[in-house]
């Protein structure tokens, strides 16, 4: 690995997104170290099947790149394909099309096989006069100036070609660009293991609380409890003195108009948090009109559920009063503190039972979010299976004790989450700097 160095004397490169750079470097666009920059050959699907290459939203170790099978009209459409559709080793993938998704870069490093590529994509084929590998990290470092550069509308944004052939980019000596690869290549790769493996506990620690939940919201915490069995494979054996009743039975369902408007308190429903208030929503699929009356209401205690997203878990208790979505379903028990309604948010969120859910669901639906934007959901799940649905119910005491339990536990698994996930956030963050000082010059590694 190369060693770091002191600095050299810097000038200003003349370009915003770059800064100061070497004396001795210069800078350069993109299209003069470029033997081709195009477009994806975009395929035709039909019977059979070849492979196809993706950008993901995360590097791995194809650099960003994922393999996807894809089917297409013919084999003799694949194999007829010119030469110059397929990538060639050292080919820079750079995603053009989508909110969120322009700016997505992958480096392409196979040589033992041949692959189209979507037709969004924007391949770059860096000239013998560059280094492909710096010129992917120095590309890497400007995913978010690529999103500010798309045009189109808020939905379909779009990168265009003729906007990435005037990139500017620093132009240090072949020997430096190498130098910087392999530095790059080496640090890079040191902590792309770290998160990889920081990202893997979490994994395992959500799989961890997913089994901690089906087995004491269906087992009870007693372990000398006697069971008993159950037609139901999902929940296997419960405790001999808990009930099974249809969803019906332990829910009473709340399906109040907020008309007259009793509340202009908006609330959203996520699947990673629950209910919360809508300015702090976790996702872009809540849309609210201006007119309340249109909505229902949501009473503190409520389990809201989403008739279409429960079966990945949307579904909460919510801590508010408010008016919720049309689509949604409320239900509230009569205790004070909501145990009923508490317990059965756990189930709903376990995987245990959106699989259950996920095989009730029906059909498609649409639904007018407003602004001339209309979603489809596959699989709703309808108001009549939800009702029927058969849940073990533990006598109240036992669900308080299994809620207190899994809050507890919950909490504890929460924090060793958050503890890999800020390591994962601050090794990314160093990562993101350590690239762009180094492709810039700002950090000496020769």
């Amino acid at each position: 690995m190369a060693e770091m160095r002191p600095a050299v004397e810097m000038k200003d490169s003349g370009i915003e997104y770059i800064g100061e750079i070497p004396v001795k470097w210069s800078t350069i666009k993109l299209c003069y170290v470029t033997d081709r920059i195009f477009l994806g050959k975009t395929p035709q699907y039909a019977e059979s099947e070849n492979a196809n290459l993706t950008l993901g939203q995360k590097n791995n170790q194809l650099y960003g790149i994922e393999l996807k099978d894809v089917k297409y009209s013919t084999d003799e459409h694949y194999n007829s394909s010119k030469d110059e559709d397929f990538l060639a080793c050292g080919d820079i993938l750079l995603n053009s099309l989508g909110t969120g998704s322009v700016g997505r870069i992958g480096f392409f490093n196979i040589t033992d096989q041949r692959f189209l590529t979507d037709g969004h994509i924007i391949v770059i084929r860096p000239s013998n006069n560059i280094q492909n590998k710096y010129l992917f990290y120095y590309l890497w470092t400007l995913r978010a100036k690529f999103e500010d550069d798309a045009v189109g509308s808020t939905n379909q944004a779009f990168l265009t070609v003729p906007k990435i052939y005037k990139t500017v980019l620093p132009y240090p000596s072949y020997s430096e660009q190498q130098a910087i690869a392999d530095y790059l290549d080496d640090r890079c790769s040191k902590i792309d293991e770290i998160i990889a493996e920081a990202t893997a506990s979490i994994e395992e620690y959500m799989v961890y609380k997913q089994a901690i939940i089906a087995e004491v919201t269906t087992k009870g915490l007693d372990k000398n409890a006697s069971m008993m069995d159950t037609p139901y494979i999902w929940m296997g054996d419960i405790p001999c003195h808990w009930e099974l009743k249809p969803f019906r039975y332990i829910l009473n369902e709340r399906n109040e108009k907020n008309n007259p408007v009793k509340s202009e308190e908006r609330l959203s429903l996520s699947i990673d948090k629950g209910v919360t208030l809508y300015a702090e929503k976790t996702t872009n699929l809540d849309r609210f009109k201006d007119d309340f009356t249109a909505y229902k209401l949501a009473y503190e205690g409520d389990l809201v559920m989403n008739c279409m997203n429960m079966i990945v878990g949307a579904s909460g208790v919510s801590k508010y009063f408010g008016c919720v979505s049309p689509v949604y379903y409320t239900y509230y028990d009569n205790e004070p503190d909501h145990i009923t309604a508490k317990y059965c948010e756990y189930l709903f969120r376990s995987r245990m039972l959106m699989r259950v859910l996920h095989s009730l669901g029906r059909g498609i639906l649409s639904f007018d979010r407003g602004e001339d934007r209309v979603n489809t959901c596959r699989l709703k799940i309808s108001r009549n299976d939800l009702r029927s649905l058969v849940l073990p119910v533990p006598p109240l005491n036992e669900q308080r004790e299994i809620v207190d339990y899994l809050i507890r536990y919950d909490k504890r698994i929460d924090s060793l989450i958050s503890e890999k996930q800020a390591l994962i956030d601050d090794l990314q963050a160093y990562k993101k700097s350590l690239i762009y000082e180094v492709v810039t010059g700002k950090r000496r590694v020769v």
